[in-house]
């Protein structure tokens, strides 16, 4: 049950201490898109999310976004100005080339893909809570296998939803 338990947990990307990650030594940060930036599926890019990336860049810390969409990673990394990937584990290698584990964290809405694979990688994982309650059909399905893990975590006082930490 511990690979699904977040070492960060915030309310959204806005709420996370960006400067105090860089100073724990995190040099780059992977997003998740769909419900971690913008609603599922969404290609509309605010400002604020602009404005908090430039931020993220002035601290010193190099944001990478991932998604399971070739089309739509695009759009992203050409309004923000940074990287980003269709098929994070498939990139995963060349990020360690630039970066060790200790240096990299990940954000993400879905304790089964985004915090599983960040604490089986070895990296800093941040959840956040959905953007939406709209989900693609396969985050549907991941989401009753996580809303199982919750109530166990929850019973062991491991995790609650809606108790957030740094």
């Amino acid at each position: 049950m511990e690979k699904y338990i977040p070492d960060i947990y915030q309310k959204s990307i806005y709420t996370i201490n960006y400067s105090k990650l860089f100073k724990h030594g995190i040099k780059c940060i992977l997003f998740d898109i769909d419900n971690t930036l913008v609603p599922t599926g969404s290609k509309d890019i605010s400002d604020e999310l602009i404005e908090l990336f430039d931020k993220i860049k002035k601290i010193g810390i190099t944001p990478i976004i991932y998604t399971s969409s070739n089309k739509r990673v695009n759009i992203f990394t050409d309004a923000l100005n940074i990287e980003g990937y269709s098929k994070l584990h498939k990139n995963f290698k060349d990020i360690l080339k630039e970066y060790k584990e200790p240096e990299l964290a990940i954000i993400g809405d879905e304790m089964v893909k985004d915090i599983k694979y960040g604490n089986n990688e070895g990296i800093t994982t941040i959840l956040v809570n959905p953007i939406s309650k709209k989900d693609s059909f396969i985050s549907s399905l991941r989401r009753i296998k996580e809303n199982r893990i919750v109530s166990k975590l929850r019973k062991n006082n491991l995790f609650v939803k809606g108790r957030y930490y740094e």
